[in-house]
């Protein structure tokens, strides 16, 4: 026999005696191999839809166009799921909320009498009392409180008591829309409760801030307020009017800046009782909604990517945190096999964070 057989027999002998020694006695078995485990990709979910709001300024006989624009949206695949008004903008805003499209809302317009919305007061704080708007607007919203509306409503309107800006969102439909209307020296005062309501438009010409209350991520605002001639008035009461037109310009400024797209129709030359001009109110918006269409699609498109975006953040960190988990319980468990097999840690786990 070779005798470099003869001798590496009894040292192999030798190192299984080792062996056996180093383990104290006990009879070492290597572990299985662990099988690879590739983490599931965590489905990504879609992001909420975008919620628009709309926030339909005052404006009178002006008002009319509102009526243009929401026809344009929703002819365009856009349907507002929150609305605000204030003035004109309440009465339009509550009708589109009790559940009526643009095109009902236009066969009222054109059905509406004048006398069916205006009761003369005299001596009483105002030249219309306002009761014929607050029960033309409930019979047409079916009675339906604004909580009963089939989307959310709020009616701006200010406290004459402390010139607080107040959004109706519960209660008597018809009532918050008189008081949100009620302009000051024309309207009388509505009394609500221990306080005295007054045109929203005093505090809140276009109500932007009211729609965001109400959920909506991207409002839609459209301004058909007055602005300041240009030219000297020449008489005290066209001072007065300019006077209070400019106050209303600037404060409704500061809330429009909030507001994701402001739509303005054309409607500066209607004048606030000239209801004879309804229809070209209605062209105006219709005009200048369909204008802003490029720029609506685009900012709603934007606000969906940067949505899905997060969404597909928050997914992928939440995979690798998962992943992280299984690895590291996975490289525990190898770790304590090592140990038992050969007293040393496994250096496939080195890098892995305990």
């Amino acid at each position: 026999m070779n005798p470099f057989r003869r001798l590496r027999l009894p040292l192999l002998s030798a190192t299984a005696l080792l062996l056996a020694a180093c383990g104290g006695g006990e009879t070492v078995k290597t572990a299985p191999p662990q099988p690879t485990v590739v983490a599931p990709v965590a489905p990504v979910a879609a992001p909420p839809k975008v919620r628009i709001g709309l926030a339909l300024g005052g404006g009178a006989a002006k008002g009319f166009a509102h009526i243009g624009v929401i026809k344009m949206l929703e002819a365009n695949g856009f349907q507002p799921v929150v609305v605000a008004g204030t003035s004109a903008g309440s009465v339009v805003g509550a009708l589109y909320a009790s559940g009526m499209d643009a095109f009902q809302m236009q066969q009222h317009a054109v059905a509406l009498d004048e006398d069916s919305i205006r009761d003369v007061s005299l001596f009483s704080g105002g030249v219309v009392k306002g009761q014929k708007l607050q029960d033309y607007v409930n019979q047409l919203v079916g009675d339906r409180k604004i909580e009963g509306l089939r989307k959310p409503f709020a009616a701006v309107a200010t406290e004459l008591e402390t010139g607080k800006r107040t959004f109706f969102v519960r209660g008597n439909t018809g009532q918050a829309v008189r008081a949100s209307s009620s302009i000051p020296g024309v309207f009388e005062a509505v009394a609500i409760g221990k306080s005295h309501y007054v045109d929203g438009g005093v505090v809140s010409p276009v109500p932007v801030d009211a729609a965001r209350q109400l959920g909506a991520d991207f409002v839609i605002a459209v301004d058909i307020s007055s602005k300041a001639s240009g030219k000297n008035p020449g008489s005290v009461l066209g001072n007065i009017n300019q006077s209070i037109t400019i106050m209303g310009q600037k404060l409704g400024q500061q809330e429009l800046a909030r507001a994701d797209i402001v739509i303005r129709p054309q409607v500066l030359e209607i004048g606030a009782a000239d209801f004879e001009q309804r229809h070209n109110a209605i062209l105006q918006g219709e005009k200048a909604a369909l204008a802003a269409m490029p720029q609506i699609r685009a900012k709603i498109a934007q606000l969906q990517k940067s949505r899905l975006d997060a969404v597909t953040a928050a997914a992928t960190a939440r995979a690798r945190a998962e992943e992280a988990a299984r690895l590291k319980a996975q490289c525990e468990e190898s770790q304590k096999s090592w140990t038992r097999v050969i007293k040393r840690d496994d250096p496939a786990c080195a890098g892995v964070s305990n």
